[in-house]
């Protein structure tokens, strides 16, 4: 069932420029934590309410657009998609897919655990990831081989039994009882042996640092999950759609490391609820 996540398809060695773009991601990152840096925890912040009912900022919003300018002005035939400001030239053989904050429910209150999400995508399939925490310094890419957190290699932790796992979510209240099997999702946090709500994209680079074993998102958007596949393969997991699908145009995301995510899938389809495996 660890074969459920599907290959990238992709020989990284033969993406042209990938080492130009990966310094470019980078780039990026730092300039677009720069500018959020100085919102956070701003008691003159003013948060604004989005049609979805979402909050946003002129973080949220000034930072992408600073992205989606550095973007045009040095790639511009590749295409964006972001959160914000919706697509340009999605079609294009080079896409790169933003998030400026994801987790701004944390950010607009004071709490560290969100970051910008950074994708690049080839022919329709992410090659490039980053996850990047301005305010704590924490930056991590990852090209669906390898993921670095400030340039150290990083892999998930090798955890085998669920009664000994980390299990992370972003919201387990409402979500996965409105958009998942919400039953089975409780019985998988109870038998977890720590479940906190270390979520949004924080949650993934815990995964892949090794400091947690499963990141569970019963919705998401295509901005939200992009970033996270190279990231969470290059450090050794495996992330799929609630089903153990293909994440690429998923709505939904599993990640776990290898010796879990058969049995999270499992769990979370409702077999294997009480008992063990």
């Amino acid at each position: 069932m660890g074969g459920m996540d599907l290959d990238l398809n992709v020989d990284m060695d033969a993406v042209p420029g990938i080492s130009v773009y990966r310094e470019f991601m980078v780039e990026l990152a730092r300039r677009s934590g720069d500018f959020i840096r100085p919102y956070f925890g701003s008691a003159e912040l003013v948060v604004e309410v989005k049609g979805d009912a979402s909050p946003v900022t002129a973080a949220d919003r000034g930072a992408e657009e600073l992205m989606r300018a550095l973007i045009a002005g040095r790639f511009p035939s590749h295409g964006i998609v972001g959160e914000e400001f919706g697509s340009e030239r999605e079609e294009a053989e080079w896409v790169w897919v933003l998030d400026p904050i994801d987790g701004t429910k944390s950010f607009i209150s004071g709490v560290p655990l969100w970051g910008t999400l950074i994708a690049l995508k080839f022919q329709g399939q992410p090659v490039l990831g980053a996850i990047h925490q301005p305010v704590l310094g924490q930056l991590m890419v990852g090209d669906g081989r390898e993921t670095v957190l400030n340039g150290r290699a990083v892999r998930v932790r090798a955890c085998a039994r669920i009664e000994e796992a980390t299990v992370l979510a972003s919201d387990p209240i409402a979500n996965p009882h409105r958009f998942q099997n919400g039953a089975a999702h409780d019985a998988l946090l109870a038998r977890a042996r720590i479940a906190r709500t270390w979520g949004d994209c924080y949650g993934y680079l815990l995964l892949a640092g090794g400091w947690a074993d499963v990141m569970l998102d019963p919705i998401m958007n295509p901005w939200d999950i992009q970033a996270l596949i190279p990231v969470v393969r290059g450090a050794g997991g495996v992330i799929t759609d609630w089903q153990g699908h293909d994440p690429v145009n998923a709505d939904s995301i599993i990640a776990a490391g290898p010796g879990l995510h058969a049995q999270v899938v499992r769990m979370l389809k409702g077999e294997g609820v009480s008992g063990e495996w």
